[in-house]
């Protein structure tokens, strides 16, 4: 009969993963008419959520922010995106700012319906249609 090894002969491997693409590849965040543009880029999922939080935090900590973020560019958002999401307006509104999403994803606008945050989120399709509304002075987009 084979001998199974014992618990002492068992040894832990370490997996080094592949470096992940800077921060920077995932968001970008500029002004533009007064506003904060923060665009974000590729798969937003809890990996690059956890290396984009402080650049986030950093474009929605200020007071009275116009804070547009950008999710044209997106190919993918998990629940920790969503959760990223909700921080950035949690952050902007308790200093006084505002903030809207430039969704063109119908997809992704579809999982902001069934969670129910399209009715707390204002929605634009395009970054332009945001910036527009902005500039007119106008509130909450039809999602």
């Amino acid at each position: 009969m084979p001998r199974e090894p014992a618990a002492s002969a068992v040894t832990a491997v370490t997996v080094v993963p592949a470096v992940p693409p800077a921060s920077d590849q995932q968001i970008r965040v500029y002004e533009t008419a007064g506003r904060t543009v923060v665009q974000l880029l590729g798969e937003i999922d809890i990996a690059v959520v956890l290396r984009i939080t402080a650049a986030m935090d950093a474009a929605t900590g200020r007071p009275h922010a116009d804070v547009v973020i950008d999710l044209g560019p997106v190919d993918f958002l998990d629940c920790s995106g969503l959760g990223l999401l909700c921080r950035a307006r949690r952050r902007v509104e308790e200093r006084g700012g505002r903030l809207t999403l430039a969704c063109p994803h119908p997809t992704i606008r579809r999982m902001l319906r069934i969670v129910d945050l399209s009715r707390i989120f204002a929605l634009t399709a395009t970054l332009d249609e945001a910036l527009r509304a902005r500039r007119a002075g106008s509130g909450r987009s039809p999602g």
